[in-house]
């Protein structure tokens, strides 16, 4: 899988789970502060994260993944 393809992925993750628009969505965007996403959404995501991706994140490293880019970086050392 490539960088792009893992951002894509979690791109539709993002678009299916909050209210922000498709051009708005990179790999910057905070996930709590920018999403507003509270502890239980950001549990959701990273869960769905798992799925998408067929892997378990740790609550250690779920802590860490402040970003869409630190999404596709764990993805991505993680395949």
């Amino acid at each position: 899988m490539t960088r792009e393809e893992a951002f894509e992925t979690i791109k539709e993750i993002v678009l299916g789970r909050f209210e922000i628009e498709e051009d708005k969505v990179t790999e910057t965007i905070r996930i709590k502060e920018d999403l507003e996403a509270d502890s239980i959404a950001i549990m959701e995501f990273v869960l769905e994260l798992e799925d998408a991706f067929d892997s378990e994140i740790s609550d250690e490293d779920a802590e860490k993944i402040e970003t869409i880019g630190a999404a596709v970086d764990y993805v991505m050392a993680h395949q």
